[in-house]
């Protein structure tokens, strides 16, 4: 449970987070603050709820942050 939450924006993260990636550092983030590693049966549905609302937070914190600075992938036709 000590695992760190790793940082998900560039530069940090090359390429932009994956859906596995938000949700694991979610489930950490939940598992960090409630003290269990895994929920007993009757907790079950609150610890997912808390996963899936953090997991949204962290989406929502992702595409609204400006990285100064990052390189921007090169969009423009002929570009390698």
């Amino acid at each position: 449970m000590c695992r760190s939450i790793k940082t998900l924006r560039p530069p940090a993260l090359p390429e932009k987070a994956t859906e596995e990636d938000i949700h694991a550092a979610a489930l950490q983030y939940v598992r960090k603050v409630s003290g269990f590693r895994a929920p007993a049966a009757h907790n079950r549905e609150v610890f997912e709820q808390a996963g899936a609302d953090v997991a949204d937070a962290t989406r929502r914190l992702l595409d609204g942050l400006e990285v100064r600075g990052a390189r921007r992938p090169d969009t423009r036709a002929g570009s390698a």
